[in-house]
């Protein structure tokens, strides 16, 4: 046994005991990207670097046994800066998006490559759920909407986008057909009041939101009828009445009471005021009276904190028309769903900060020579239409454009340590950015696995592992110095490297380099 220190603490180790383990287990956390127990390691990100407080030396804790006597700071402004600056260096080389273009385009942030998968695979109620989690009026939107996501979409630059918004239309409108049933998960009652003023495309989606947050809403409007500018600024052509009803008496199966033909004047508000828990402002543009209802005001509109909608220190946040002009149905759907983040966490007592986001690596566009590249997890075939302008796609059609997306985002998006790390420690993509990036290459001739070599950051772990278990080619170290890639030796393919350990070596990389082909089981959606 031998005694060393960290962060002041003495403590006594088996002699030997690797120095990042042994800070873990005192449940201090340590990042590491190329470390994996029970292979064999050598040093290479240096993302899990410490401080010797004696000489001041930054070293890599996965790589150095605990001697006695050391004296170790496991985290100062020094240790911070030198793992950013690991992390910073390892994304200069990181050429993929961990979130697809069209969902980072799109207001509502919905995870539109998720939907597109599951309407490809014919899996409309779990493609209604992926959507119903961001979008509270799929059906009116896919409608009306604009289609910002489409405009980024990168099978933009092949030929023609992938239609997003008629997709989402379909599965706005499968939640409508008369045998749906489904509801969304609603979260324990809280007790909480909430009051929404204001029936239009913001308030109906913050009032949504927080319904499935466990929050009672009440929403007022002035107008005997909700929808606001959904009534007033769009033709029944372009969107029926009984659309919008449709998705309107949705949100009050969630739970969502309607006050229809209320007017609210300055004493109204007070009274709202000290009779809820939390009030949402969404009254939209035009309306009078709220210059009188004592909330800071500038000329476009209510002065609140841009991220979080909240005004100042108050229980009030204000969404949508309100705060500053906008045409955009979409633009101010997604302020509601993100203002019901920052209430919720208002009411919940916690900081508000608004609705939560990761770091996101993104790359660009994609230049013709990775256009086969794509390709291979899509389709070739032009965009679909409808027969009739106004009218929708049929399942199969639906089924038909939706493979024909290129599956941009990340398949290891939720645990890429690479992602994880980056955002903890602020990490710039652009530090260390070179001039001319890597091209994004797909190998995909394994039946379980993808290799994406641009993705890769040589940590190592995959050559490790196959050498461990003897696969016959198995990953190696390909070239040297600044050249060095990471694949499988004699031009041979990953089916043949990868025999025996394909699974395993996909779940153990830290970013989303070799990946699982099929995604894991989608559980919420109802039985068929």
């Amino acid at each position: 046994m031998v005694k060393i220190k960290i962060d002041n603490r003495e403590i006594e180790v088996a002699k030997g005991s690797v120095l990042m383990e042994v800070i873990r287990d005192m449940g201090i956390e340590v990042p590491s990207m190329c470390y994996l127990e029970d292979v064999e390691h050598f040093t290479s990100c240096m993302v899990c670097v410490v401080k010797e407080r004696k000489s001041g030396k930054i070293i890599p804790s996965c790589s150095l046994e605990a001697v006695e006597g050391m004296d170790i700071i496991s985290m100062d402004d020094e240790v911070r800066e030198a793992r950013k600056s690991a992390l910073e260096l390892l994304l200069s080389e990181h050429v993929g998006d961990c979130e697809a273009p069209c969902q980072v385009t799109c207001p509502a942030h919905m995870d539109i490559p998720l939907m597109n998968r599951l309407l490809a695979a014919g899996k409309f109620h779990e493609a209604l759920v992926v959507v119903k989690r961001d979008i509270a009026l799929p059906s009116v939107l896919g409608r009306i909407c604009p289609a910002p996501c489409e405009g980024a979409c990168r099978r933009k630059s092949i030929d023609e986008p992938v239609s997003i918004c008629l997709l989402k239309r379909y599965a706005g409108d499968h939640d409508m057909a008369a045998d749906s049933s489904w509801m969304p998960d609603i979260a324990v009652d809280s007790g909480k009041q909430v009051t929404v003023i204001g029936a239009g495309p913001a308030g109906l989606a913050a009032a949504y939101h927080l319904a499935l947050k466990g929050h009672r809403c009440r929403v007022i409007d002035r107008n005997r009828v909700a929808g606001g500018s959904l009534c007033k600024e769009v033709s029944v052509e372009e969107l029926p009445a009984e659309v919008l009803q449709q998705e309107i008496d949705h949100i009050a199966a969630v739970g969502v009471e309607f006050s229809l033909g209320s007017m609210v004047d300055a004493e109204q508000f007070r009274k709202l005021q000290e009779s809820s828990d939390a009030v949402v402002v969404a009254t939209g543009k035009g309306e009078s009276g709220i210059a009188q209802w004592g909330l800071p005001m500038h000329p476009k509109g209510v002065e609140a904190d841009g991220k979080t909608y909240r005004v100042g220190d108050s229980a009030v946040f204000v969404v949508g028309s309100a705060l500053k002009p906008s045409k955009l149905a979409i633009r101010v759907l997604g302020q509601g769903k993100e203002a019901a983040f920052s209430v919720d966490q208002f009411l919940r007592e916690q900081p508000v900060k608004g609705e939560p986001s990761l770091f996101n690596s993104r790359f660009g566009k994609l230049v013709p020579a990775e256009y086969g590249e794509y390709l291979k997890e899509s389709v070739e075939g032009d965009r679909l239409e409808p027969a009739q302008k106004g009218d929708g796609l049929t399942a199969e059609q639906v089924m038909e454009e939706a493979a024909r997306c290129l599956h941009c985002d990340c398949r290891d998006l939720q645990n890429c340590r690479l992602r994880l790390y980056s955002d903890a420690y602020g990490a710039d993509q652009r530090r260390f950015k070179s001039e001319v990036r890597h091209l994004c290459t797909k190998q995909m001739q394994h039946n379980e696995v993808i290799y994406e070599p641009s993705k890769c950051i040589k940590c190592g772990i995959c050559v490790r592992l196959t050498a461990k278990h003897k696969e016959d080619f198995g990953f190696t170290f390909i070239g040297r110095g600044f050249d060095v890639v990471v694949g499988i030796p004699f031009n041979e393919s990953t089916a043949a490297g990868l025999k025996k350990v394909a699974l395993q070596v996909a779940d153990a990389c830290p970013t989303g380099a070799i990946s699982r082909k099929v995604e894991p089981k989608f559980t919420k959606a109802r039985a068929e």
